[in-house]
C-alpha cells in the first residue's frame, strides 16, 4: 500500500516541477533572446538503511534550447540581434559577468548602456558609458560611436566596444535570473567572430503551442497521480475494515 502512495506522491510532486518549468517557458515568449529550458524525468531509487526497494520520479532541468530565435527588424538605434551563436556580456546583480542573448539595449539618464532588464553591458575595459550625443551607431562587430552634441557628422567617435563572447554551450548554464554564467566562475575571452545585426532583435525561441500542449498533458498526468493517491487510501481503508471484521 505504502508504495503505491509513494510513487503516486512523488510523481504528483515532480509533475508540479514540470508544470513550473513549461509555465516559465510559457511565460517568456515574448522575452527577447529567451531560451526555452528542458524538463526531464527519470527513476531514482531511495537509498537507506534498508535495501533501495523504493523507485521515485525526479524531474531536473538538463540544460537549454540554444537554437535561435526569429530576427525581427526594429529600427531602433540601440537595437542589436546576435547573428548565429554568441552572447553579449552584461553585468549581473551580483556584480559578476553574465551573458544574455538580450539586445534590447539603451542609454540611461547617467550615460550607461544597459539592457531592457536594467543589466550594465560590459565593454573592453568595464562597463561602457556614453558621454552626451546626438546619435548613435552600434556596429557589427559590438562597436559603439556616438556623434557628439553639437558635433557635425564628421566627428564620430569610437566610445567603446561591446564585450561578445561566444562560449562552449555546455560549458554555460542558466541560472535563476535568466543569464548564462560558466559554472567554474571564470570568465569568457572576446570573441570577435561573434557578429550583431544592429536595428534587430532577436524573439524567444520558445514554441507556444508545444509549451502549451505539454503542460495539459503534465496536467492530465498530476490528475492521475492524485487518482492513484485516493485509490491508494480507499484501498487502505477498505483493508482496515476487513480487520476489524475478522
Amino acid at each position: 500500500m505504502d508504495r503505491l502512495l509513494y510513487v503516486a506522491m512523488t510523481g504528483a510532486s515532480q509533475n508540479a516541477k514540470s508544470q513550473a518549468i513549461q509555465a516559465n517557458n510559457l511565460a517568456n515568449v515574448k522575452t527577447t533572446g529567451f531560451r526555452a529550458d528542458f524538463a526531464q524525468a527519470r527513476s531514482m531509487q531511495v537509498f537507506g538503511d534498508s535495501m533501495p526497494s523504493r523507485v521515485y520520479s525526479m524531474v531536473e532541468r538538463p540544460g537549454s534550447n540554444f537554437s535561435p530565435g526569429l530576427i525581427e527588424q526594429t529600427g531602433g538605434e540601440t537595437d542589436v540581434a546576435i547573428e548565429g551563436p554568441g552572447f553579449i556580456t552584461v553585468m549581473g546583480q551580483d556584480g559578476n559577468e553574465a551573458y544574455t542573448r538580450n539586445g534590447n539595449l539603451f542609454v540611461d539618464d547617467l550615460g550607461n548602456l544597459k539592457t531592457s532588464t536594467g543589466l550594465s553591458v560590459m565593454g573592453g575595459g568595464g562597463l561602457i558609458t556614453i558621454p552626451p550625443y546626438q546619435k548613435i551607431d552600434i556596429g557589427t562587430d559590438g562597436t559603439v560611436s556616438i556623434i557628439g552634441q553639437g558635433q557635425g557628422a564628421e566627428t564620430l567617435t569610437q566610445v567603446d566596444r561591446i564585450k561578445l563572447v561566444n562560449p562552449i554551450n555546455d560549458e554555460i548554464s542558466k541560472g535563476e535570473d535568466g543569464l548564462f554564467r560558466r559554472p567554474d566562475g571564470l570568465n569568457e575571452a572576446p570573441a570577435p567572430e561573434v557578429k550583431l545585426a544592429p536595428g534587430f532583435l532577436e524573439t524567444s525561441n520558445v514554441n507556444a503551442v508545444a509549451a502549451m500542449t505539454e503542460i495539459l498533458s503534465l496536467s492530465r498526468q498530476f490528475e492521475l497521480q492524485i487518482k492513484m493517491m485516493k485509490t491508494a487510501e480507499e484501498n487502505d481503508e477498505t483493508a482496515a475494515r476487513l480487520m476489524q471484521i475478522s
